[in-house]
Formats: C-alpha cells, sequence, structure tokens
C-alpha cells in the first residue's frame, strides 16, 4: 500500500512537471515567433529547443525554475542565426536574438503578474 501511494506521489509530481515545462516552451514559442515578426526576419523550423535548466529565486523569495531555450532566425533566407530567451517560471528574464526585435520583446512581454 505504502509503495502505490509513493508510486502514486511520484506520477503526478511527474504529470505537473511536464504540464510545466509544456507550458514554458509553447510560451517560448510565442515569444521567439514574435520577436521575429517584430524585426522582420523569418523564424526557421517553426520551434523552440530547450537547452538547459536550473533552480534559481524569483523575486518574491521563492525558489522557480529557470529554462533556457534556443531558436533560429534568417535575415535573408541564405544565413541561419541563433536567438535565445531565458525564463522565469513564465517570466521573461532574458533574451539575446534579431537585434531589432529586443526591445519590442521587452516591451511586449512585461513581468507576469504575481499572485
Amino acid at each position: 500500500m505504502e509503495t502505490f501511494l509513493l508510486l502514486m506521489l511520484l506520477g503526478a509530481a511527474g504529470f505537473f512537471f511536464f504540464t510545466a515545462a509544456r507550458a514554458a516552451a509553447e510560451r517560448a514559442a510565442q515569444i521567439g515567433r514574435d520577436a521575429c515578426a517584430a524585426a522582420g526576419v523569418q523564424w526557421l523550423d517553426q520551434s523552440v529547443h530547450a537547452t538547459g535548466m536550473r533552480l534559481r529565486r524569483r523575486a518574491d523569495g521563492w525558489l522557480g525554475i529557470e529554462r533556457t531555450f534556443r531558436f533560429e532566425y534568417s535575415e535573408d533566407g541564405q544565413d541561419r542565426h541563433v536567438g535565445r530567451m531565458v525564463l522565469l517560471g513564465d517570466t521573461l528574464v532574458g533574451f539575446s536574438g534579431p537585434t531589432r526585435a529586443a526591445q519590442a520583446v521587452v516591451r511586449r512581454f512585461p513581468a507576469a503578474a504575481e499572485p
């Protein structure tokens, strides 16, 4: 009985971790797509790739998961450049990518509202 309960708790924790990771990837894809559109460049492969994850303190003092994503874009269809974004929970905390889009991205995606 204790083993079954432990397995159920681990399964629930895994499910919530997976859904949070998918939500972060979808948010990163939205930011990358909008940044490329704002800069007038082509967003390549229509996807983002998770490259890192670590624990980090949020502004409210609680621990949160910081996820790093990369995406690729092209200015003229012949080259490939790599962009990078960092999300802490649902908040964009770092962005590098198309130069013309950096200011638009920062203004458009303010810090998420804290509960």
